[in-house]
């Protein structure tokens, strides 16, 4: 076989080392991203879904919810390399500003106004956004929103969002069990912004 010229040899080097993670399989590898940690899910699920189950938690049907904290919890939902996962559902659940869940096994006794659970399926960017409050805490536990995420009949995660900095984390019982990585990848901050806060959570699943 001839020899390549001195020039070509040049640009197919660069070529390669330029090329993005999917033309070169270890470069893909030490990119992938990790899996956001699951979590139990807790015994509050509910038990019927409510008549109104969409991504705006401080509006039950006509009624609105005006108390606690005006929250905007938002992120994409990716693979482990990144790629958004279109046409998966992601769940939200919560107890209200006193710490009452929709459920009977808490005596069924939340805020009447407060949605107390959301789903959204996701486009194609895979972008997700839910308007609720921000996290309190109740007996037992800090403050957490409990996330679940599907693709079609599977379950792909369970798991529960954390505020950073709440007095409350270093108490529970499963924030603490989670290593400081996974700590991490579930603890965001609540951030001010126009209208109330906002907390970004990415989530990362194996599909």
């Amino acid at each position: 076989m001839p020899a390549l010229p001195r020039r070509r040899i040049l640009i197919a080097s660069a070529a390669a080392v330029a090329a993005p993670g999917w033309l070169t399989p270890a470069l893909a590898q030490s990119r992938a991203l990790l899996p956001t940690p699951s979590q139990t899910e807790g015994p509050f699920y509910p038990v019927s879904l409510p008549a109104d189950s969409d991504a705006d938690l401080l509006r039950n049907g006509q009624v609105v919810y005006d108390k606690g904290q005006a929250s905007w919890v938002e992120g994409s939902v990716t693979d482990l390399a990144g790629v958004p996962v279109a046409g998966a559902v992601v769940e939200i659940w919560q107890c209200d500003h006193q710490g009452r869940y929709h459920h009977p096994g808490d005596g069924d006794r939340a805020d009447p106004a407060f949605q107390g659970f959301g789903r959204v399926t996701l486009g194609r960017d895979g972008a997700y956004r839910f308007r609720t409050l921000k996290p309190v805490p109740y007996t037992g536990r800090t403050p957490h929103i409990h996330v679940k995420v599907r693709l079609d009949r599977r379950e792909l995660l369970t798991t529960q969002l954390y505020v950073e900095g709440d007095p409350g984390n270093e108490r529970d019982g499963l924030w603490r069990r989670l290593n400081a990585d996974a700590r991490a990848a579930v603890t965001v901050p609540f951030t001010p912004v126009g209208d109330g806060l906002r907390a970004r959570f990415p989530i990362v699943v194996v599909t």
